[in-house]
């Protein structure tokens, strides 16, 4: 049976995996093309959608279902490659959380007009939540603990866009509800794919990126992002299903979180006080948003 504490567990779930995914598109990105690198982990969660819907035997949903999942296809297209762009090109522990704050309110604003307004208590979750995503992504100062002569971090336009496209992801994707969990994800994986190749052709028409090897390394680092990603989005629309919109973007919305710890641990990029506050207030908002 439905509940907050199952939503919650489902998006905590999806933030995980989706924060994890990210980290290691990421770090792929930095040694490969970026839509090199989106097109092979999408063609990885594609596989593994389709993997999980014949498993469990689901039932193709209808043309009205198809037409919300491919739609998220795009807008996720769009949010992926800008991301992956943009943890290339800037500090992966900024990139991912100002992508999140956009993210999460975006389905925020929609469930208030079609759900109606959330509890008192998950308002204040919500504020927690954004405060927490606005301290992780504070770029560090340049001069120590009291400088304030920071440079405005690379890459934060793509990020931005990035946020608007998982935000419509989001939208998009809670309306192709049906009874089935995993053929929705998978026509909107398949969408996206189709999108990226045409990004990528029309790229390479472009003379704006080019062919080569790539690393096996760099080649499984794909694949994980694409399966992390593809655990992630299972898990938001089981959160969805299982409760509010709001209430599981929100959550799912903490991926910075996970993608901040494993760039500190992995990269040892640098990870200021205001950051861990900010995780820490993101642990604090959890069991204020699921109820």
């Amino acid at each position: 049976m439905a509940s907050p504490i199952t939503t919650g567990i489902f998006g905590l779930a999806s933030a995980t995996s989706w924060g994890a995914g990210d980290f290691s598109g990421g770090l792929a990105t930095k040694r490969a093309p970026v839509l090199t690198v989106a097109a092979v982990s999408k063609f990885a969660s594609l596989a593994a959608m389709l993997l999980f819907a014949w498993l469990r035997a689901e039932h193709v949903p209808g043309p009205h279902a198809l037409a919300w999942a491919g739609a998220a296809g795009v807008a996720g297209a769009v949010g992926l490659v800008s991301l992956y762009q943009a943890l290339a090109v800037g500090i992966m522990g900024i990139a991912a959380p100002v992508s999140a704050i956009i993210a999460a309110a975006m389905p925020v604003g929609f469930a208030a007009i079609s759900e109606g307004l959330p509890t008192g208590w998950q308002f204040v979750g919500f504020g927690l939540a954004m405060l927490a995503v606005w301290l992780i992504s504070r770029p560090p100062t340049a001069g120590g603990h009291g400088a304030t002569n920071a440079k405005t971090p690379r890459g934060l336009g793509l990020a931005a866009l990035a946020g608007f496209g998982f935000g419509g992801f989001y939208i998009f994707i809670s309306r192709a509800r049906t009874n089935s969990v995993f053929w929705p994800l998978a026509a909107s994986q398949f969408i996206t794919l189709v999108t990226v190749l045409a990004f990528a052709i029309a790229a390479v028409l472009a003379r704006r990126q080019t062919s080569g090897s790539v690393p096996v390394s760099v080649v499984v680092l794909m694949l994980l992002a694409g399966l992390l990603d593809a655990g992630g989005n299972a898990f938001f629309l089981l959160a969805e299903h299982t409760g509010r919109l709001d209430v599981a973007a929100v959550l799912a919305s903490l991926y910075p979180a996970s993608t901040v710890i494993l760039a500190r641990t992995v990269l040892k990029e640098q990870v200021s006080h205001g950051q861990v506050v900010g995780i820490i207030a993101a642990l604090a908002s959890i069991p204020l948003i699921a109820g």
